[in-house]
C-alpha cells in the first residue's frame, strides 16, 4: 500500500489575474493611472476567462481577479477625487482672483 495520495494535474492560475493584480499593485506604487486602468481591464478580462473555461479545465486566479479589481477601482477613484479637487482649486482661484 501506498501513502502517497493521488494528486490530480496542476491547475494553470490565469495570467490575466496575475497582470490584474501586479498592475493594481503598480497602480499605487508607480502608475497611478495608467495602472488602475490596466488592473481593472485586465481584472474583468480574467474573470469572464475564468467563468467561461469548463469545470474540469477552470484556471485558478479568481481571487487574485479581485484583488486587482480593488486596487484599480480604489486607485481610480482617488486620482478622480484628486483631478476634481484641482479642477475645483483653480476654479475658484480663477473666481477669487476676480473678485478683490
Amino acid at each position: 500500500m501506498s501513502d502517497q495520495a493521488s494528486v490530480g494535474p496542476a491547475v494553470p492560475t490565469s495570467s490575466l489575474a496575475v497582470t490584474s493584480l501586479v498592475f493594481g499593485i503598480l497602480a499605487w506604487c508607480v502608475l497611478p493611472f495608467v495602472g488602475a486602468i490596466v488592473a481593472i481591464v485586465c481584472g474583468h478580462l480574467a474573470r469572464a476567462e475564468i467563468r467561461n473555461t469548463s469545470v474540469d479545465r477552470r484556471p485558478e486566479g479568481d481571487g487574485l481577479a479581485v484583488a486587482g479589481l480593488v486596487l484599480g477601482y480604489v486607485q481610480l477613484a482617488l486620482c478622480l477625487l484628486v483631478l476634481l479637487m484641482v479642477i475645483a482649486a483653480v476654479i475658484f482661484g480663477v473666481a477669487l482672483s476676480h473678485w478683490r
